[in-house]
């Protein structure tokens, strides 16, 4: 669960377009996807008047909260979580267990629609994910660090 996540652009952007997609799709207020250290990967809709690295630090915090209380019940993980406040809801779900998808909503959408849309757009970030994860590994071995050598290294520091 620890293990960092490395980001390309060409998948950065592909998550940023499944964000405003399901900004879209679920009339919600805004959507972000955090990865389970608490920082924000993406976000989508009204994000301007938020504090989102607060917002993200404390999804994953949740989420980490959340998991502690089905592991007491014998419970492999809670994919989901509603709140439901006064002017905001909030839908959080885990996608693929390496992200998390929160969506913010009010009376302009509802519960069902906001489910439906995060079912389809969960299924399309795992796609990604799985094509990232992939891709890391297999790229981990032509990095720009793969050609310097510890003896390189070394010689950086005895001048």
């Amino acid at each position: 669960m620890g293990n960092q996540l490395v980001m390309y652009e060409e998948e950065l952007e592909q998550i940023n377009a499944v964000c405003h997609v399901l900004q879209r799709d679920a009339n919600a207020k805004a959507v972000l996807v955090i990865d389970r250290n608490g920082q924000a990967i993406s976000e989508a809709g009204e994000v301007e008047h938020l504090d989102i690295t607060s917002l993200s630090s404390l999804t994953a915090g949740n989420v980490a909260a959340t998991g502690g209380i089905a592991n007491l019940l014998s419970e492999k993980e809670f994919s989901g979580q509603f709140h439901e406040g006064e002017r905001t809801n909030v839908h959080i779900s885990i996608v693929a267990g390496r992200v998390i998808l929160l969506v913010l909503f009010d009376q302009r959408s509802s519960l069902g629609l906001v489910r439906l849309r995060v079912r389809k757009a969960a299924a399309e970030l795992t796609r990604i994910l799985e094509a990232l994860v992939k891709k890391s590994e297999s790229g981990a071995q032509n990095s720009i660090f793969a050609e310097i050598t510890d003896d390189d290294i070394d010689n950086l520091f005895n001048d």
